[in-house]
């Protein structure tokens, strides 16, 4: 792929697959997907969600509450998620299968022990950058291609963000698994669409 291009490959780690914290149905099957796409790119950039312990999006945090419910914290919305990606842990490590030996970076999002962080250039407080958007423009990237766990969260985030930080963006759908809770895989899908994102499959790239 061109060199204004980047792949980016989004949260495949150990918790997100099956067996672990905050396991993706099925997540286990991006891997070989992602590292056949991968070899397609001369860019590729891993995130990697890397919670400190006692972080604010887990519901062990919150009296009373149970994964997956939500509450209203300062920065809005807050699903609340089992304890998952703690710093230094093996659920925090990529998958062992993930093999791109070329990969350039690796942006860690989350580790603010107060402010969750799906998309892999803004924080959840919708202010704070992770750099990575820098990093894209001085490297004069133009177009993100979006893979990885989980699609109706840190994917479509990210995928929404760089769409709008002016990058032509897509999902690589068929490199993605979602958690598809209450609706959020239907509803990801919607707002991608009307942000200009396209959604293809990795034999067309």
């Amino acid at each position: 792929m061109n060199d204004d291009a980047v792949l980016l490959v989004i949260d495949v780690q150990n918790d997100f697959l099956p067996g672990g914290a905050l396991a993706v149905p099925r997540g286990d099957e991006v891997v070989p997907v992602v590292n056949r796409l991968a070899g397609k790119f001369t860019n590729v950039i891993l995130t990697q969600d890397w919670h400190p312990p006692k972080h604010i999006s887990f519901a062990s945090q919150h009296a009373g509450r149970r994964p997956f419910e939500t509450v209203e914290l300062s920065y809005g919305r807050q699903v609340l998620w089992p304890d998952h990606c703690v710093q230094g842990s093996r659920g925090a490590e990529f998958a062992a299968g993930l093999t791109i030996p070329h990969a350039q970076a690796v942006i860690r999002k989350g580790y603010h022990a107060h402010t969750d962080s799906y998309s892999a250039l803004l924080e959840a407080d919708r202010i704070t950058p992770t750099g990575l958007a820098g990093l894209l423009r001085e490297r004069g990237i133009r177009r993100v291609f979006c893979c990885g766990l989980a699609t109706d969260f840190c994917v479509a985030w990210s995928a929404l963000d760089a769409q709008a930080a002016g990058l032509e963006t897509t999902v690589v759908e068929d490199a993605c698994r979602a958690i598809d809770t209450d609706g959020s895989l239907a509803a990801a899908r919607r707002n991608l669409a009307a942000a200009g994102v396209r959604l293809v499959t990795s034999d067309k790239i």
